[in-house]
């Protein structure tokens, strides 16, 4: 880490940048309720998240998810539901339009890298941080592999023209810290997100932030 300087930074937005949960859980309840299934607290769903849309829903749906076309209509609804209401309740994390001002008073670049379906990465993006310098905002998309496969991340370091080892990987969750790694980028985890210090400590975090701009620190 000494060593180590750091060009820019590659963000997770659930969790990381954005509190989504709520929205998240309302939208797939709402398809739930719709099919005679089963709803879930908003603590599940931030176990449920993470891993893109189709494994969230296999996870909601659970047993049901052995009837394809029960589990194939939940996700139709919920991207549905989710594409309209994805701005209701969700609100960026305390400092992090501090954070992302600072870092482009610094010059340091700034990307997102979500599991979120493209279209609405870009739409919460630009409706909560519509001051913020990005270098680069991705979501899921066709084409490309979701984390933990790196392939999003490499795409960023190509696009943006630093190396890998250059990057400052921040998400919340083990799915982002086996990205990062997997990337070749430096992995911090965000205490703040949806899920336990235990398990970004498992799963190889480098270094440990209870509030966005602890990250500062590191640079």
């Amino acid at each position: 880490m000494k060593n180590r300087s750091f060009k820019a930074v590659l963000f997770d937005l659930d969790g990381t940048l954005l509190d989504t949960i709520e929205d998240i859980t309302d939208s797939a309840n709402l398809a739930l309720s719709a099919c005679g299934l089963p709803t879930h607290g908003a603590d599940s769903y931030k176990l449920f998240v993470g891993s893109g849309v189709a494994e969230l829903i296999n996870r909601c749906v659970g047993e049901a998810s052995a009837d394809i076309s029960v589990r194939n209509e939940v996700e139709r609804l919920y991207r549905e539901h989710y594409l309209k209401n994805c701005r209701n309740k969700t609100r960026p994390y305390a400092n992090t339009a501090e954070l992302l001002e600072e870092l482009s008073r610094r010059g340091v670049l700034c990307a997102v890298l979500s599991n979120k379906p493209d279209a609405e990465t870009g739409i919460v993006v630009r409706e909560f941080f519509p001051g913020a310098r990005f270098a680069a905002v991705a979501g899921q998309r066709d084409g490309v592999a979701p984390k933990p496969s790196p392939e999003g991340a490499l795409l960023i370091s190509r696009e943006l023209g630093i190396p890998p080892e250059g990057f400052l990987y921040l998400g919340d969750t083990s799915v982002d810290m086996q990205t990062a790694i997997s990337a070749g980028m430096f992995p911090v985890g965000a205490l703040w997100g949806f899920r336990s210090r235990e398990e970004l400590e498992k799963n190889g975090a480098n270094a440990l932030i209870g509030d966005p701009l602890e990250l500062l620190e590191l640079l």
